[in-house]
């Protein structure tokens, strides 16, 4: 596996993660519970890091086509 699917895959996996804990603290606030303080702060985890990957995966295929013109 190169290191572009591997960032690739941890990115989706992350964001799978991210998804369920804020949609597990939407759901217990519709139930009418208030959640302990620190549950707030799970989502930071996963955000932490969705942003290098997330930078990584949008800034490739620039950094790709930048090659030097060939001297004709």
């Amino acid at each position: 596996m190169s290191w572009s699917s591997a960032i690739r895959q941890v990115h989706r996996w992350t964001s799978i993660l991210f998804t369920l804990i804020v949609a597990g603290i939407f759901a217990t606030l519709g139930l009418g519970r208030e959640p302990v303080e620190w549950v707030y702060y799970l989502p930071l985890f996963p955000l932490f890091v969705l942003l290098p990957t997330g930078l990584y995966m949008f800034a490739r295929p620039y950094i790709g086509r930048r090659r030097p013109l060939e001297q004709e």
